[in-house]
C-alpha cells in the first residue's frame, strides 16, 4: 500500500520500558518460551518497511518482537530492504534472512530465522502457475478468471534433525471492496490453496507439513466470507486461537491468517493466537497526548510500528 503519512505527535518513548511492556504482554497473551523440541513461528506485516521513516527506537521494538520467534515471514519489505538488514542485525548474530523479487507496490517478501537452530533447506523460490493452468483456479460465485498474481507468493522449506517445514509466505492482492477486487483476491487464495495441496500431496515434496501464512486481505476468517472459502476449498484450515484478536490494529479484520492442512500438521500445532502488541505499548501517549483523538495514537501505530499484528504458532519438533 502507499506509505501511511507521518504523524504529526511529538512523542518519544524509552525504549527499555516499552521492551518491558512488551514481555509482560507477551506472557498474558500465552506466547511461550522458545525451546529446543518446538518451533515458533509468526507472520507479519510490517507496513511499508524501507519506506517509512522509523526511528531507532521503532526498529529496536520490531527487533525484539520478532526475537521471540524461531521463523518469521515478513511482507511489506520495499525494494529498498535496508530496514529489514538493519532489524536483523539487531536480533543478533544467529538470525538469518531470505527475501523475494519485488513485485506489486514494489514490495518484498521475506524469511527472517534462527539459523542455530533451524536450517534452510535447497526448496525456496517464488510460486507461479503457468497461463495453462489458470483455468484450474475456480471460486463458486466468482466471476473473471485467475490470471496469475499481483505478488507472487515466496516459498522456502526449513529443517532441523527431526523436523521440516514448508511456508508459502502471501500477501495477496486487496484493491478496494469492489466486487471485482474481491472477486481477484478470492482467485488469489484458491491459487496458493491449490498450491499448497498440490505440494503436500507431491511425491516429490521434501515435507508433508506446508503453511500457508501471511496477509490474506481476508476480512473475516469464517464461513460465509469468499475469501476464506476459497482458502479452504481444497482443505486448508484457520485453527482456533488462544484469543480472539484481530489481525488489524484499527478494526476487526483478520487479514492475517496461518493456515494448514489438518491431516498432518494439526497433531503438531501446540498453540495459536494473535499478539495485540499495541495494547501494551506507548501508554503514556494513549494516556496523553492522544487520549481524546484516538485516530491519532492509531496513525502513530501504523506509521512507526505497523497497522497489522503478528500472528503465531507453536508447532512441535518431535519426531513422530
Amino acid at each position: 500500500m502507499p506509505p501511511f503519512p507521518k504523524p504529526d505527535i511529538d512523542y518519544t518513548y524509552d525504549v527499555a520500558a516499552e521492551k518491558r511492556a512488551l514481555r509482560a504482554h507477551r506472557k498474558f497473551r500465552g506466547i511461550p518460551a522458545r525451546t529446543a523440541d518446538a518451533a515458533l513461528i509468526a507472520t507479519w506485516n510490517i507496513a511499508n518497511l524501507g519506506t517509512q521513516l522509523r526511528r531507532d527506537t521503532d526498529f529496536a521494538l520490531i527487533a525484539e518482537m520478532l526475537s521471540w520467534f524461531d521463523i518469521v515471514a515478513v511482507q511489506e519489505v520495499n525494494d529498498n530492504f535496508a530496514d529489514l538488514v538493519y532489524i536483523v542485525q539487531l536480533m543478533g548474530t544467529k538470525y538469518r534472512y531470505v527475501m523475494s523479487d519485488a513485485a506489486g507496490n514494489n514490495e518484498r517478501m521475506a524469511f527472517v530465522y534462527d539459523s542455530r537452530k533451524i536450517k534452510l533447506a535447497e526448496e525456496i523460490g517464488e510460486v507461479a502457475f503457468p497461463p495453462s493452468q489458470y483455468k484450474s483456479v475456480r471460486v463458486d460465485g466468482v466471476t473473471g478468471a485467475f490470471a496469475g498474481f499481483d505478488r507472487s507468493p515466496y516459498l522456502a522449506t526449513f529443517v532441523a534433525d527431526h523436523f521440516s517445514l514448508t511456508l508459502l509466505n502471501v500477501h495477496l492482492y486487496f484493491g478496494g471492496e469492489q466486487e471485482a477486487h474481491i472477486h481477484r483476491r478470492a482467485l488469489e487464495t484458491a491459487a496458493v490453496a491449490r498450491w499448497s495441496r498440490i505440494r503436500a500431496g507431491s511425491k516429490y515434496a521434501t515435507t508433508r507439513d506446508v503453511l500457508a501464512l501471511g496477509d490474506f486481505n481476508m476480512p473475516r476468517g469464517e464461513p460465509g466470507n469468499l475469501v476464506y472459502g476459497a482458502a479452504t476449498q481444497a482443505g486448508l484450515k484457520r485453527p482456533l486461537h488462544s484469543s480472539q484478536v484481530a489481525s488489524a490494529i484499527a478494526s476487526d479484520n483478520q487479514y492475517d491468517q496461518i493456515l494448514y492442512f489438518p491431516e498432518q500438521t494439526e497433531p503438531k500445532l501446540k498453540a495459536m493466537g494473535v499478539f495485540d502488541y499495541d495494547t501494551a505499548i506507548f501508554s503514556s501517549l494513549w494516556q496523553g497526548a492522544a487520549a481524546q483523538d484516538r485516530v491519532k495514537f492509531s496513525a502513530y501505530l501504523r506509521y512507526y510500528m505497523s497497522d497489522h499484528r503478528p500472528v503465531w504458532c507453536q508447532m512441535s519438533m518431535r519426531e513422530e
